[in-house]
């Protein structure tokens, strides 16, 4: 099972050295390049201010954030969550800069996960093409309409279509789920038992019977299905 996490930032601002903190974060499962449904989102106190610029780009009001929880009560679940998979993340240093800032904060480790950038992968497809994630959307035909705003896992749903895409679209799904289908017939059928032929039962018939039914069969002649069991013998046998 290939288990990876699409995920998404809010920031006050740019530079977690500068004092800016994370607002948001937002995920989601992949398995085998396919979403799962499961999805990881929460919404941080980043107890400092929201600039306007940043509150232009999300949306996310100190007034609104002010109740929500700080990013180290929120760590536990956050990396539960996410656990050892591979992190699919478009401009991954800028979120993983953040994240990594307010983990050391929080005294604990700094994420050892596999990364993937999106936005390098973008930049080795599509040389000298625009590879934000509107342009990719674009280029790819992805609906992205209720971006009107930056939002963690909005974004990151749209990422994961992206992703898609970048490492070769819908056959790569196709190929996956068929594949699913395929290993998940493999493993019930290991599991069917055949069941064993049933014994036949014992003639009910009398030995006077068995001599009349053969006295029978033999003025029937060689072609009737009765002397063709002739050998196994009288198929009564096998039906009483």
């Amino acid at each position: 099972m290939n288990r990876e996490i699409v995920l998404d930032t809010e920031t006050t601002g740019l530079s977690p050295a500068m004092g800016d903190k994370l607002v948001e974060i937002g995920c989601v499962e992949l398995i085998n390049h396919i979403p799962s449904g499961r999805h990881y989102h929460v919404y941080l106190n980043p107890q400092r201010s929201v600039p306007e610029e940043a509150f232009r780009v999300h949306g996310l009001s100190e007034e609104f954030l002010a109740d929500k929880p700080l990013f180290k009560a929120a760590a536990g679940d956050f990396l539960d969550f996410i656990g050892d998979a591979t992190l699919i993340i478009h401009n991954a240093p800028f979120d993983m800069g953040f994240l990594n800032a307010e983990l050391e904060r929080s005294g604990q480790r700094p994420l050892a996960n596999m990364v993937i950038d999106t936005v390098m992968l973008a930049r080795e497809k599509h040389p000298g093409a625009r590879v934000s994630l509107d342009a990719l959307c674009k280029h790819y035909g992805i609906d992205n309409s209720r971006r009107t705003l930056h939002g963690a896992l909005l974004d990151s749903e749209i990422l994961a279509e992206v992703y898609l895409e970048l490492i070769g679209g819908k056959q790569v799904s196709l190929a996956l789920i068929a594949e699913t289908r395929i290993s998940g017939a493999e493993a019930i059928a290991t599991r069917m038992v055949v069941a064993p032929r049933p014994t036949p039962l014992p003639s009910r018939l009398t030995a006077d019977e068995q001599l009349a039914h053969e006295r029978l069969v033999a003025t029937l002649g060689t072609e009737s299905i009765w002397a063709q069991y002739a050998d196994v013998g009288s198929p009564l046998r096998a039906t009483q």
